[in-house]
């Protein structure tokens, strides 16, 4: 629908290829059987061979294209890669459109780079599918700013006070909500935030969370952000080591007794193109590959304390009664989660839709904490202009229900400060 008056020919290896996805629970396999419903609804009681109006005669038409047959096209792409395979069926469904239409322009649309550039080096032009890419990921909110030259007595008042009017420390326009500050004088300086509620700039305070301190100030504003309890989205970006994960589980585990469970998810990208269901054992086999990194993290809160303390136990209960779950994302469509902390870790191998259709489960009282790295991408489709974190910090910024804030130094260690700095 959103190649408003173009002509789409679908190409009937793409049917195929779907046919292949509509059995099972993952987003793919409900999004095949959605959109062959979709193409059945569009052509009622027409032929897939004549052009069909997509939404009404102004718009486009689409139609199913058929693999140009031996001898039939000057060109054949098996034969110029010297290989049959979907791709270039692909393409030969495209160079037959060519020479059906040499009056018009055919330009191949795929998500997937390697088959835009066979087709570019068979002359057929070739784009990306753009619907849904933001323009520009060093455009995208950081979360923060820091500003200098603010009075000292202004500081020294959003010590004593709490908060300032947003006009004395902000001489351009409106900020954000729940925009982050590091406001510096030539003797002090001061966290704060713009609550869009209360229209202040507040005093954001250094505070541990289950026994984790931040280390900087934006760890800082990443744990205001998931405790602040008018914030129900949030989203935090950083490199690997910056923290992100642990400081969100952490958050939640201080926040226990606010919600009835709390939820760990990640997208689960297949090794080697082998799917989940190649793993042996259960479900929790099969996805514990995939989930140590949370695990990971759990241990490592777990063991600021003693194994005699209240919170070390609470910890181990609380995973044993599944008030804290690992769960696949996967399992949650259809479903209505309320009075839940829900952490989305590896949020960049999601696509937009994934995105949204995790958003939309929210209830009462459920937060939802989206992790990542857009620049660290395993999901061969996307990119850090489309991907599902990317797209929604572009989106929703300027939302009082929301924060964002971008981590930028590494507090792993020193050894995986200097991988990220020099490798």
């Amino acid at each position: 629908m959103n190649f408003e008056e173009h002509d789409i020919g679908l190409p009937i290896t793409v049917l195929e290829e779907l046919d292949q996805f509509k059995k099972g629970n993952d987003t793919k396999n409900f999004e095949a059987r959605e959109f062959t419903r979709l193409l059945d609804k569009l052509a009622k009681d027409k032929s897939l061979q004549d052009w069909i109006p997509l939404n009404g005669k102004t718009r486009g038409s689409f139609k199913v294209v058929m693999e140009a047959g031996s001898g039939e096209s000057a060109l054949d792409a098996n034969v110029i890669f010297g290989e049959k395979k979907n791709d270039h069926r692909i393409l030969n469904a495209a160079l037959r459109l060519k020479e059906e239409h040499p009056d018009r322009k055919v330009i191949l649309v795929s998500k997937d780079i390697n088959l835009r550039m066979k087709a570019k080096s068979i002359g057929l032009p070739a784009e990306d599918y753009e619907t849904g890419k933001i323009k520009n990921v060093d455009s995208l909110r950081k979360g923060k700013i820091e500003i200098e030259k603010i009075d000292s007595e202004l500081i020294n008042h959003l010590y004593e006070d709490g908060t300032l009017a947003p006009k004395e420390v902000l001489k351009s326009k409106k900020p954000q909500p729940n925009q982050y500050f590091i406001l510096k004088s030539d003797k002090n300086s001061v966290l704060a935030y713009y609550n869009s509620m209360e229209q202040t700039i507040e005093k954001v305070d250094k505070r541990p969370v289950s026994g984790i301190k931040p280390k900087n100030a934006e760890q800082t504003f990443a744990i205001h952000a998931i405790m602040n309890p008018e914030v129900k989205l949030v989203t935090i970006q950083g490199v690997a080591g910056t923290g992100k994960t642990l400081l969100t589980l952490a958050g939640a585990l201080e926040q226990r007794r606010e919600y009835k469970q709390i939820y760990l998810a990640r997208p689960i990208v297949p090794l080697s193109n082998k799917d989940i269901g190649y793993l042996p054992g259960d479900i929790k086999s099969k996805l514990n590959p995939y989930m140590e990194p949370l695990w990971d993290n759990l241990k490592f809160i777990q063991n600021q304390y003693k194994e005699t303390d209240k919170e070390f136990k609470a910890i181990t209960e609380m995973v044993n009664k599944e008030k804290l779950l690992i769960t696949p994302l996967a399992y949650i469509r259809g479903r209505s989660l309320s009075n839940i902390f829900f952490i989305v870790d590896e949020a960049q191998n999601l696509t937009p839709h994934e995105i949204k259709t995790i958003i939309t489960r929210a209830g009462e009282n459920t937060k939802i904490v989206f992790t990542g790295d857009v620049h660290q991408i395993d999901t061969p489709y996307l990119d850090s202009q489309s991907n599902g974190l990317s797209y929604l910090i572009d989106r929703v910024q300027d939302h009082p229900l929301y924060a964002h804030i971008t981590l930028e130094k590494g507090e792993r260690s020193e050894l995986a400060n200097l991988a990220n700095e020099l490798l």
